[in-house]
């Protein structure tokens, strides 16, 4: 019987490409004395491009900016510190996030984030969300020591919470890091479809709409024998 649901971060709960973008055109809008010799549209795409969906941390990205389009004026670590300064006021939730987490809340699942990334920054996007106040624990991997698939800050997170592997249920995007990392430890993995990574080669669940976690978290919450 499934009693604590663990949810990733980006692209589970917060958009981030539709973030990101936000964010991208706002920067170019502010730094025009330094980026305005360069089209709003090519300076998102190629940052887009070498952001890996937020696999490269992003003072290679505006290291690679600079070289590229010959930025003058302000350095990498400005236009980085623009960024983990003012992300977070563009952030977007996906469909139907506030509404499920509270009915989770509601029908008293124990809640908890694991995500990878630095804290502060982190943090910042999950209160700009709006909704830090649902989860019993966040785990940011800088902070914790540790970062997915490290089966490590799974089981961390499963102790603070005070439940087992069997108990409990992880939600991702990534099929490796999210997926294959918590059902390795015995956790039910689940997996909500993205456009940037191929299918697990296997998963418990696969959702396409995160609402669909408040009918799956209700069949999961019934005892193995009533399971038909």
């Amino acid at each position: 019987m499934v009693s604590a649901v663990l949810f990733d971060l980006d692209d589970m709960m917060l958009d981030r490409d539709a973030s990101l973008l936000r964010f991208l055109h706002d920067q170019h809008d502010r730094l025009q004395p330094f980026l305005g010799h360069i089209l709003q549209a090519d300076y998102v795409k190629r940052f887009v491009e070498l952001d890996a969906h937020g696999y490269v941390w992003k003072d290679v990205v505006y290291q690679k900016l600079i070289e590229e389009f010959r930025i003058q004026g302000v350095s990498a670590e400005a236009l980085l510190e623009d960024y983990i300064t003012r992300f977070h006021f563009h952030c977007v939730p996906v469909p139907h996030l506030m509404e499920t987490v509270e009915h989770l809340k509601q029908h008293q699942f124990k809640l908890a984030v694991i995500t990878n990334g630095f804290t502060g920054f982190q943090m910042r996007n999950i209160r700009a969300l709006g909704i830090e106040h649902c989860f019993s624990e966040i785990l940011v991997s800088e902070q914790v020591g540790r970062k997915k698939p490290d089966p490590g800050i799974f089981h961390h997170a499963l102790d603070l919470l005070g439940v087992s592997p069997q108990e409990s249920m992880y939600v991702g995007d990534h099929p490796i890091n999210d997926v294959q990392a918590s059902r390795q430890i015995g956790m039910i993995g689940v997996w909500k479809k993205s456009q940037h990574w191929s299918p697990p080669e296997h998963a418990d669940f696969v959702i396409d709409d995160l609402a669909e976690l408040k009918t799956l978290t209700q069949y999961m919450k019934l005892p193995d024998e009533r399971r038909r």
